[in-house]
């Protein structure tokens, strides 16, 4: 089911290490607003008092700091490997976030169109709410080096078995209404300046139709 909101709401995700945040940020340089899913969730776990009750309740006090912050080294362990514990902390953290993004969008109405990242937009189902869908890409080599690159403290083994519980590149491919090629062999702010014109067009056909 789409939105009905006035805006139009484009979703934008990619594998890890693909560069979905940096195209994030080039298109807010244009003045278009970004919803990080990922930060607003860590957010949104750190402040909504029901959800915090939540995850002690499942997780233990400990799934919190002594300063009543998010212990996230100490969740991330809990759920590392554990299916039922991921799923657990999902149906948990995910309709909270939701709701956030409800307000965030009813927020910012007077945007032609918004930006919604996240890394499990497809995993999550979150992305049958939205109207349009860009993948990043970047091959697999290319993108284990950027890990790397960002974060040294991860092992290979880590890289691979966080790649290994999101979709597949190929799948996410074939999904996607739009593809931003960031595999080093193509410029990305022409792409990206190319998509902002096409998302403006769509947008005063989606506002006529509101």
């Amino acid at each position: 089911m789409k939105s009905n909101n006035p805006s139009l709401q484009i979703g934008i995700t990619g594998g890890i290490g693909s560069g979905k945040s940096l195209v994030s940020t080039i298109f807010s340089a244009l003045g278009i607003p970004v919803y990080d899913a990922d930060l607003r969730a860590k957010w949104v776990m750190n402040i909504h008092p029901v959800l915090k009750t939540d995850i002690i309740t499942a997780f233990g006090h400990s799934a919190f700091t002594t300063a009543n912050e998010l212990n996230r080294q100490y969740l991330a362990k809990q759920v590392f490997n554990n299916s039922d514990k991921v799923a657990l902390l999902n149906s948990l953290v995910h309709p909270r976030v939701a709701e956030d993004y409800t307000a965030w969008v009813e927020a910012h109405v007077n945007y032609p169109y918004l930006l919604k990242e996240a890394a499990l937009l497809y995993e999550a189902g979150s992305y049958q709410l939205l109207d349009k869908i860009i993948v990043v890409f970047a091959p697999i080599e290319i993108r284990i080096q950027r890990i790397q690159k960002r974060d040294p403290q991860r092992t290979i083994e880590e890289i691979q078995a966080i790649m290994a519980k999101q979709l597949p590149e190929e799948e996410k491919l074939q999904r996607a209404d739009f593809i931003v090629y960031n595999d080093e062999s193509r410029l990305l702010i022409p792409q990206i300046l190319n998509l902002h014109q096409q998302f403006l067009s769509m947008a005063s056909v989606h506002h006529a139709t509101r």
